[in-house]
């Protein structure tokens, strides 16, 4: 449309954005559709999506919106938020994020818009950085292994639970003991997880164990009122009645606690948010995962190993990813989808940058000013509940309500409990200056006290509130990687050198089927370092978090609109999440109507594998729906299944438009014969980047949906997390969402437990869902869906007459995805999925999704964001590698000597004296004019996954082998 034609609204740069989002532009969609044979993009979605679920009109939002206006709106919101200094602990604090690691990690594309490493080759820097996190894990807690990091404490207490009584095949009891010191959100989560793992609950103090027949037990320490208990002995006894042991530990904390492996747990668990990660009202945030080496093999979540390549040379990779749902389905003993790579990795730098003796010294300068803190108070007769601590007091028999006034004038945060109580956690940003101001709070203006004295005199007499026998006497962070970096050079120089051995967005397109991987805006990112989102802790009054709600809100608004749902939970933090409270919601719901029995899950052979997973932890039976030879859902076998459980059908699990990359015309069909036989019809959000402003799961039969915000609403992937999974429901499901006993949520039945640790879940990255909805705007939104089809279609057309579409709709029309089979080619040539998958980074490209959902095959979703020049150079390369396999085919290029089987080739492989292979080494790294003008290396060579997987060892190698390596 001509300048001087086009409405005074799009003039004003609301829809540049749309145009910087969506990669093609409009000369490329026409030639695009040219190359479809479609006249028009109507054409193409008309043939594409069924006319019976089709949106009429554009959904009712607003129109775009600038970057600029948008960012003011969003600045407007966080100012409404308070940032009063918070003392309230309970698992959050008030942390320094080194401006290094912020800049260069946190705010830095090549890390935060990577995916998950299956592909090791191109993912050796964040591995590396998550490997140090295994070991800063290790080391502190004094454990055998830890994995590469759990969504958040929570979370990791119940997956613990979950491993104990998986583990203790000695125990036949089905009662689980928690301490009643333990943080009350983690309580939350795990009386969840328990009532449909059908365990009891036993909360007492821990001297109580003693005299509990309980197969495990969960343990804080320290505990959240403080105090340093003698848990060893507790332990002690526990192992001597065969009981498991897990212990929720405070990452800081553990630098001069005695650590727990030396107690001889089986489990520690807890949040590395401290290690500077900021609160942002919830998350992300990294837990850790820690058990003994008995449980090495039946860790939760991602595991990070270190194996070799195939020039037998150290090389990283994630360990026994055989456990990964798509495999193990229902018998999975966890949803890998449960990971905060980014944070993890944050995490570990910190480590890296401040080593053993930096953290010696923010923790023992935490733990001397809670010590100064205590005398004073003591010295005004102001009781403490505990004569033990490390940062965290609670004050007993005064006059809170005052405390709480004078604390609110202040702009200071501290925790109150329902029995008057008051309790104090410093943190390592607190100063003197800060102390003295909390002694005014606490005591009165009056109080007399010098912080300065009362230092000298703590060390005068060696004051602590450790007691002798649980102080650490043992080292920590001893592998080089803790003590090189200290200086900002080297640490900036070590990040980046990390940063190269990654293939990110920053480098192509990652055209993964069904995980979208779509540009992350820089305007989006922006605000999650605002203070105002950052330092809120998510247990803040909630006059202090105005801001954050009406956020919430606005995003809940906007999501519900795009579903066509009756209400939204922003709690769970991830996908695989919010399937589970999906699945919850339904059965508690189902339980509240006197139909609690009903546990049959139908679910098509198709489905992602986190679905059997999540069916399997809310306690349903998986039943496995059938489909035909199309890839559709077989409707008959639907029919006959749901008739045959039609007494215990609790629900369905589609995927829509399905896993296989196609509308299917039946979708309205199978959710009312679901709706017919008594069950409730949850569809999985994965896909939802084909439906935006076209169809809506709420009208054509959907219960409950999750959204995948890191997918389809821009939510960067972070190398294998952060994520968010909220959950759209219908009305009668809405007071089964879950609630939260911290921040208890208006319409929600009160004793509808927690998922997640936060009520929000990952509240600081709503931000980026919430902008990019508000940049798009309605039309955005439906013109990016559109765009997405279309590339999908685009790839598909020209790759068809090299790699077999595997399904197609009647028409010949894919969805947003489509799937190339390899079999044939595997037949006839020997080169497999995996080959391809390895050659494509010669090319400079991540591997499609590979073996998924059918073995053999690659799925590929380019998504709206990649231009027509992305697409093309993908296709080219593919078509490339289609040409080097009729050279295996014709016998040129012998089968177990080809650039395609010795691929990835890396810098070694070409600059080595001797080349004796049957292609050049143009051919082997040059492969395309493309490649010439920038070209990625890949870090390593082929990994050896099965000599990583015989060969478990999941800690830092010795620096040579990483001088090797590089």
């Amino acid at each position: 449309m001509p300048t001087e034609t086009r409405p005074l609204t799009e003039l004003a740069n609301h829809a540049d954005f749309l145009q910087r989002h969506n990669g093609p532009h409009h000369h490329d969609v026409t030639e695009m559709l040219k190359a479809l044979d479609m006249p028009s993009l109507k054409t193409l979605i008309d043939r594409t999506i069924p006319k019976g679920i089709r949106l009429e009109g554009d959904l009712a939002l607003d129109g775009p919106r600038g970057e600029s206006e948008a960012l003011d709106y969003l600045r407007g919101l966080a100012r409404q938020n308070k940032v009063f200094k918070s003392y309230i602990g309970q698992g959050y604090y008030p942390t320094h994020l080194p401006a290094v690691i912020q800049r260069n990690v946190l705010e830095n594309p090549g890390w935060y818009t990577a995916y998950t490493p299956y592909q090791p080759e191109i993912a050796q820097g964040r591995l590396e950085g998550l490997l140090n996190f295994q070991q800063m894990v290790m080391d502190l807690t004094g454990m055998a292994i830890a994995n590469a990091s759990l969504l958040d404490e929570a979370t990791a207490a119940a997956e613990a639970m979950a491993l104990c009584r998986r583990s203790n095949k000695k125990h036949k009891s089905q009662r689980f003991f928690v301490a009643d010191n333990v943080l009350p959100q983690t309580l939350d989560v795990l009386r969840t997880r328990a009532a449909y793992l059908g365990f009891e609950l036993v909360v007492a103090p821990a001297a109580q164990l003693a005299h509990e027949d309980v197969f495990g037990a969960l343990l804080q320490y320290p505990g959240i009122d403080g105090e340093v208990g003698d848990i060893e002995s507790v332990v002690a006894d526990a192992r001597s009645r065969q009981i498991m042991t897990c212990v929720a530990a405070d990452l800081m904390s553990l630098v001069l606690l005695k650590e727990p492996g030396a107690m001889g747990v089986d489990i520690v668990l807890g949040n590395s948010q401290r290690f500077g990660v900021p609160m942002g009202y919830g998350g992300p945030h990294a837990a850790f995962f820690a058990t003994s080496e008995a449980l090495k093999r039946s860790l939760p979540g991602r595991v990070i190993g270190v194996s070799k390549d195939s020039r037998g040379r150290p090389a990283l990779r994630m360990a026994m990813q055989t456990r990964e749902q798509h495999i193990r389905r229902e018998k999975a003993t966890s949803n890998i989808c449960t990971a905060q790579a980014l944070l993890a990795n944050i995490a570990g730098f910190y480590a890296v940058y401040h080593g053993a003796e930096g953290l010696q010294t923010i923790a023992g300068r935490i733990h001397r000013l809670t010590t100064l803190l205590a005398t004073g108070l003591k010295r005004h007769g102001i009781a403490l509940k505990h004569d033990s601590w490390f940062d965290t007091l609670t004050l007993t028999g005064i006059d809170s309500h005052r405390i709480q006034g004078r604390a609110l004038t202040r702009e200071i945060n501290l925790r109150y409990s329902a029995d008057g109580e008051v309790g104090v956690s410093l943190n390592e940003t607190t100063t003197a200056a800060d102390l003295a101001v909390l002694f005014d709070v606490l005591i009165g203006e009056e109080h007399g006290l010098s912080v300065s004295e009362l230092d000298r005199e703590a060390v005068e007499q060696s004051a602590s509130g450790i007691p002798a026998d649980y102080r650490r006497d043992s080292e920590f962070l001893q592998h080089p990687n803790f003590q090189r970096f200290r200086s900002e050079t080297e640490m900036l120089r070590y990040l980046k050198r990390l940063e190269n051995r990654d293939l990110s967005l920053t480098h192509a397109m990652i055209p993964l089927g069904s995980c979208t991987m779509k540009l992350n805006a820089t305007s989006e990112m922006i605000p999650i370092t605002w203070p105002e989102f950052a330092d809120i802790h998510p247990f803040a009054p909630s006059e202090q978090t105005s801001g954050y709600r009406q956020m919430i809100t606005e995003l809940s608004d906007f999501l519900i609109e795009i579903t066509g749902y009756d209400n939204i939970s922003m709690q769970p933090n991830s996908g695989a999440q919010g399937e589970y409270a999906g699945l919850v919601a339904i059965r508690r719901y189902q339980a509240a109507v006197g139909e609690g029995h009903r546990d049959i899950c139908l679910i098509p052979s198709s489905a992602h594998g986190t679905n059997p997973a999540s069916a399997a932890m809310a306690q349903m039976k998986v039943v496995v729906v059938e489909c035909d030879r199309d890839g559709n859902i077989d409707m008959a076998d639907l029919e006959a299944k749901a008739a045959k459980h039609r007494d215990n059908l609790s629900a369905i699990m589609l995927t829509y438009p399905s896993t296989h990359g196609v509308f299917e015309e039946n979708i309205r069909q199978a959710c009312q014969l679901v709706h017919d036989n008594g069950g409730q019809v949850y569809i999985d959000g994965a896909n939802m980047n084909a439906q935006v402003g076209l169809c809506r799961p709420g009208d054509y039969g959907g219960d409950v949906s999750h959204l995948n915000l890191h997918k389809t609403f821009c939510i960067p992937h972070g190398g294998g997390g952060p994520g968010m999974g909220p959950i759209g429901v219908k009305a009668h499901l809405a007071p089964h969402l879950p609630n939260h006993v911290v921040t208890p949520q208006e319409g929600i039945e009160k004793d509808s437990g927690a998922v997640s640790a936060a009520a929000f879940g990952s509240a600081s990255i709503l931000p980026i869902s919430w902008a990019y909805i508000k940049m798009m705007g309605a039309r955005g939104l439906r013109e990016a869906t559109e765009l997405a089809i279309l590339n999908a279609n685009y790839i598909a057309r020209r790759l068809q007459a090299h790699y077999p579409v595997l399904y197609q709709a009647a028409n010949g029309t894919v969805a947003h995805e489509c799937i190339l089979d390899m079999r044939p080619l595997k037949a006839a040539s020997g080169i497999s999925e995996e080959d391809i998958a390895k050659r494509l980074m010669d090319y400079g490209f991540h591997a499609p999704t590979m073996s998924f959902p059918v073995t053999g095959t690659l799925m590929v979703e380019p998504t709206e964001s990649e231009s027509r020049y992305e697409l093309d150079r993908f296709c080219d390369a593919m078509i490339a590698i289609r040409e080097e396999i009729a050279r295996v085919e014709s016998g040129e290029w012998p089968k177990d000597s080809n650039p395609l089987v010795l691929a990835p080739h890396t810098m070694a492989d070409v600059t080595e004296e001797t080349w004796e292979r049957p292609y050049s080494r143009e051919r082997a790294a040059f492969p395309t004019e493309a490649v010439r003008d920038a070209k990625y290396w890949p870090a390593v060579n082929r990994v050896d996954n099965v000599f990583g997987d015989r060969n478990l060892i999941c800690s830092c190698p010795p620096i040579d082998a990483y001088r090797d390596v590089s």
